[in-house]
Protein backbone atom coordinates (compact mmCIF):
# COMPACT_ATOMS: atom_id res chain seq x y z
CA UNK A 1 0.00 0.00 0.00
CA UNK A 2 1.24 3.44 -0.48
CA UNK A 3 0.11 7.30 0.20
CA UNK A 4 -1.99 7.15 -2.86
CA UNK A 5 -4.32 4.08 -1.68
CA UNK A 6 -4.65 4.64 1.73
CA UNK A 7 -7.41 5.08 3.65
CA UNK A 8 -7.68 8.61 3.52
CA UNK A 9 -7.45 11.35 1.31
CA UNK A 10 -3.98 12.40 -0.33
CA UNK A 11 -2.79 15.50 0.62
CA UNK A 12 -2.26 17.01 -2.87
CA UNK A 13 -5.80 17.46 -3.11
CA UNK A 14 -6.81 20.87 -1.85
CA UNK A 15 -8.34 24.26 -3.52
CA UNK A 16 -5.24 26.24 -2.52
CA UNK A 17 -2.46 25.53 -4.81
CA UNK A 18 -0.96 27.72 -2.65
CA UNK A 19 -0.94 25.34 -0.24
CA UNK A 20 -0.09 22.18 -1.93
CA UNK A 21 3.02 23.90 -3.20
CA UNK A 22 3.83 24.57 0.38
CA UNK A 23 3.42 20.93 1.73
CA UNK A 24 5.41 19.52 -1.71
CA UNK A 25 8.58 21.88 -0.82
CA UNK A 26 8.81 21.20 2.99
CA UNK A 27 8.51 16.97 1.49
CA UNK A 28 10.83 18.04 -0.89
CA UNK A 29 13.43 19.57 1.87
CA UNK A 30 13.15 16.65 3.63
CA UNK A 31 14.10 14.32 1.06
CA UNK A 32 17.21 16.68 0.11
CA UNK A 33 18.70 16.55 3.86
CA UNK A 34 18.05 13.08 3.70
CA UNK A 35 20.15 12.54 0.59
CA UNK A 36 22.61 14.68 2.92
CA UNK A 37 22.51 12.04 5.89
CA UNK A 38 22.68 8.99 3.60
CA UNK A 39 26.28 10.41 2.27
CA UNK A 40 27.47 11.54 5.35
CA UNK A 41 27.08 8.13 6.76
CA UNK A 42 28.22 6.41 3.57
CA UNK A 43 31.53 9.20 3.95
CA UNK A 44 31.81 8.06 7.31
CA UNK A 45 32.14 4.87 7.29
CA UNK A 46 34.46 4.60 4.48
CA UNK A 47 36.70 7.17 6.19
CA UNK A 48 37.01 4.53 8.96
CA UNK A 49 37.58 1.45 7.03
CA UNK A 50 40.60 3.04 4.76
CA UNK A 51 41.70 5.39 7.38
CA UNK A 52 41.41 8.29 5.62
CA UNK A 53 41.39 11.02 8.22
CA UNK A 54 40.89 14.02 5.34
CA UNK A 55 37.82 12.09 4.38
CA UNK A 56 36.61 11.80 7.31
CA UNK A 57 36.85 15.73 8.75
CA UNK A 58 34.98 16.29 5.51
CA UNK A 59 31.95 13.83 6.46
CA UNK A 60 31.95 15.49 10.17
CA UNK A 61 31.75 19.18 8.09
CA UNK A 62 28.63 18.12 6.58
CA UNK A 63 27.06 18.10 10.22
CA UNK A 64 26.40 21.48 10.02
CA UNK A 65 24.69 21.35 6.78
CA UNK A 66 22.10 18.87 8.10
CA UNK A 67 21.62 20.87 11.42
CA UNK A 68 20.74 24.16 9.65
CA UNK A 69 18.38 21.96 7.32
CA UNK A 70 16.65 20.78 10.66
CA UNK A 71 15.76 23.93 11.66
CA UNK A 72 14.61 25.25 8.47
CA UNK A 73 12.57 22.24 8.21
CA UNK A 74 11.30 23.07 11.75
CA UNK A 75 10.11 26.27 11.37
CA UNK A 76 8.40 25.76 7.79
CA UNK A 77 6.28 23.35 9.31
CA UNK A 78 5.21 25.19 12.48
CA UNK A 79 4.37 27.65 10.48
CA UNK A 80 2.45 25.75 7.97
CA UNK A 81 0.79 24.52 11.21
CA UNK A 82 0.30 28.06 12.42
CA UNK A 83 -1.13 29.44 9.39
CA UNK A 84 -2.87 26.72 7.40
CA UNK A 85 -4.12 24.39 10.45
CA UNK A 86 -3.96 21.42 8.66
CA UNK A 87 -6.18 18.30 9.08
CA UNK A 88 -6.40 14.41 8.61
CA UNK A 89 -3.70 12.96 6.03
CA UNK A 90 -2.25 16.88 5.69
CA UNK A 91 -1.50 16.98 9.28
CA UNK A 92 -0.20 13.59 9.80
CA UNK A 93 2.19 14.20 6.55
CA UNK A 94 3.42 17.68 8.88
CA UNK A 95 3.55 16.01 11.79
CA UNK A 96 5.76 12.76 10.04
CA UNK A 97 8.05 15.13 8.40
CA UNK A 98 8.46 16.69 11.61
CA UNK A 99 9.55 13.54 13.65
CA UNK A 100 11.27 12.39 10.73
CA UNK A 101 13.54 15.87 10.08
CA UNK A 102 14.88 15.16 14.15
CA UNK A 103 15.94 11.67 13.03
CA UNK A 104 17.69 12.36 10.14
CA UNK A 105 19.27 15.11 12.28
CA UNK A 106 20.56 12.48 15.26
CA UNK A 107 21.54 10.38 12.64
CA UNK A 108 23.89 12.76 11.10
CA UNK A 109 25.10 13.47 14.75
CA UNK A 110 25.92 9.87 14.76
CA UNK A 111 27.64 10.12 11.92
CA UNK A 112 29.97 12.96 13.41
CA UNK A 113 31.08 10.33 16.48
CA UNK A 114 32.15 7.73 13.77
CA UNK A 115 34.46 10.50 12.10
CA UNK A 116 35.55 11.32 15.53
CA UNK A 117 36.33 7.87 16.47
CA UNK A 118 38.00 7.67 13.08
CA UNK A 119 40.04 10.56 13.42
CA UNK A 120 41.18 9.29 16.77
CA UNK A 121 41.91 5.96 16.04
CA UNK A 122 44.16 7.69 12.72
CA UNK A 123 46.35 9.93 14.82
CA UNK A 124 47.18 7.21 17.33
CA UNK A 125 47.63 4.59 14.64
CA UNK A 126 45.18 2.07 16.29
CA UNK A 127 44.39 -1.46 14.43
CA UNK A 128 41.75 -2.84 12.08
CA UNK A 129 40.36 -4.74 15.25
CA UNK A 130 36.61 -4.86 14.83
CA UNK A 131 36.48 -3.48 11.61
CA UNK A 132 35.04 -6.49 9.58
CA UNK A 133 32.30 -6.04 11.75
CA UNK A 134 31.85 -2.71 11.32
CA UNK A 135 32.14 -3.21 7.34
CA UNK A 136 29.11 -6.16 7.77
CA UNK A 137 26.99 -3.51 10.18
CA UNK A 138 27.28 -0.66 7.95
CA UNK A 139 26.22 -2.55 4.84
CA UNK A 140 22.78 -3.38 6.54
CA UNK A 141 22.40 -0.23 8.56
CA UNK A 142 23.29 2.21 4.94
CA UNK A 143 20.95 -0.34 3.28
CA UNK A 144 18.21 0.81 5.79
CA UNK A 145 19.14 4.44 5.33
CA UNK A 146 18.56 4.42 1.51
CA UNK A 147 15.64 2.06 1.71
CA UNK A 148 13.61 4.36 4.02
CA UNK A 149 14.18 7.62 2.24
CA UNK A 150 12.64 5.62 -1.10
CA UNK A 151 9.57 4.73 1.05
CA UNK A 152 9.11 8.00 2.50
CA UNK A 153 9.40 9.71 -1.27
CA UNK A 154 7.06 7.00 -2.47
CA UNK A 155 4.59 6.73 0.25
CA UNK A 156 5.47 2.92 0.40
CA UNK A 157 4.24 1.18 3.32
CA UNK A 158 5.68 -2.11 2.53
CA UNK A 159 9.67 -1.00 2.21
CA UNK A 160 8.59 1.11 5.66
CA UNK A 161 8.24 -2.40 7.37
CA UNK A 162 10.84 -4.06 5.26
CA UNK A 163 12.76 -1.26 6.90
CA UNK A 164 11.26 -1.72 10.34
CA UNK A 165 12.43 -5.56 10.39
CA UNK A 166 15.63 -4.89 9.74
CA UNK A 167 16.69 -3.37 12.44
CA UNK A 168 16.17 -6.84 14.26
CA UNK A 169 19.34 -8.07 12.43
CA UNK A 170 20.94 -4.99 12.28
CA UNK A 171 20.70 -5.57 16.44
CA UNK A 172 21.48 -9.02 16.56
CA UNK A 173 24.96 -8.30 14.76
CA UNK A 174 25.59 -5.53 16.95
CA UNK A 175 25.44 -7.88 20.04
CA UNK A 176 27.86 -10.26 18.43
CA UNK A 177 29.98 -7.65 17.12
CA UNK A 178 30.00 -6.86 20.95
CA UNK A 179 31.22 -10.64 22.04
CA UNK A 180 33.56 -10.81 19.46
CA UNK A 181 35.42 -7.49 20.64
CA UNK A 182 35.25 -7.78 24.32
CA UNK A 183 36.84 -11.18 23.78
CA UNK A 184 39.31 -9.92 21.74
CA UNK A 185 40.08 -7.48 24.37
CA UNK A 186 40.57 -10.14 27.39
CA UNK A 187 42.47 -12.01 25.02
CA UNK A 188 45.06 -9.06 24.13
CA UNK A 189 44.70 -6.06 26.67
CA UNK A 190 46.91 -4.26 24.25
CA UNK A 191 44.21 -4.17 21.70
CA UNK A 192 41.88 -2.13 24.26
CA UNK A 193 42.38 1.06 23.13
CA UNK A 194 41.21 0.34 19.62
CA UNK A 195 38.49 -1.91 20.46
CA UNK A 196 36.86 0.72 22.54
CA UNK A 197 37.03 3.21 19.22
CA UNK A 198 35.39 0.52 17.14
CA UNK A 199 33.06 -0.53 19.88
CA UNK A 200 31.89 3.42 19.98
CA UNK A 201 31.11 3.13 16.14
CA UNK A 202 29.32 0.12 16.11
CA UNK A 203 27.04 1.98 18.92
CA UNK A 204 26.69 4.54 16.40
CA UNK A 205 25.49 2.64 13.66
CA UNK A 206 22.95 0.83 15.23
CA UNK A 207 21.62 3.84 16.66
CA UNK A 208 20.75 4.89 13.06
CA UNK A 209 19.72 2.00 12.42
CA UNK A 210 17.01 2.94 15.03
CA UNK A 211 16.35 6.59 13.87
CA UNK A 212 15.66 4.75 10.35
CA UNK A 213 13.00 2.37 12.17
CA UNK A 214 11.88 5.16 13.78
CA UNK A 215 11.66 7.07 10.23
CA UNK A 216 9.66 3.78 8.91
CA UNK A 217 7.15 3.97 11.88
CA UNK A 218 6.30 7.55 10.73
CA UNK A 219 6.10 6.51 7.35
CA UNK A 220 3.13 3.92 8.22
CA UNK A 221 1.39 6.22 10.64
CA UNK A 222 1.18 8.97 7.58
CA UNK A 223 0.10 6.66 5.16
CA UNK A 224 -2.34 4.60 7.56
CA UNK A 225 -3.26 7.00 10.18
CA UNK A 226 -1.98 4.36 12.82
CA UNK A 227 0.33 5.00 15.45
CA UNK A 228 2.72 1.92 15.41
CA UNK A 229 6.01 2.69 17.86
CA UNK A 230 6.83 0.60 20.06
CA UNK A 231 5.10 -2.87 18.68
CA UNK A 232 6.85 -6.13 16.89
CA UNK A 233 6.64 -6.39 13.35
CA UNK A 234 3.32 -8.96 13.16
CA UNK A 235 1.77 -6.14 15.40
CA UNK A 236 2.20 -3.30 12.89
CA UNK A 237 0.88 -5.35 9.89
CA UNK A 238 -1.97 -6.25 12.11
CA UNK A 239 -2.98 -2.90 13.79
CA UNK A 240 -2.71 -1.21 9.58
CA UNK A 241 -4.81 -4.33 7.94
CA UNK A 242 -7.39 -3.91 10.79
CA UNK A 243 -7.17 -0.27 9.74
CA UNK A 244 -8.29 -0.88 6.14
Amino acid sequence: MTINDSNTEGYTSHISQQFNDELEQVRTELLAMGGIVERQVHQSVEALLTGDIQQAKEALAIDVQTNAMELKIDERCTSIIARRQPAASDLRLIVSISKAVVDLERMGDEASRICRQTVELGNRGGSQHGFQEVRHIATLVRTMVKDVLTAFARGDIEQAFKVAKSDRAVDQEYRSAMRTLVSLMMEDPRSISSCLNVIWVLRSLERIGDHARNMAEHIIYLVSGENVRHQSINDMKNTVEQSI
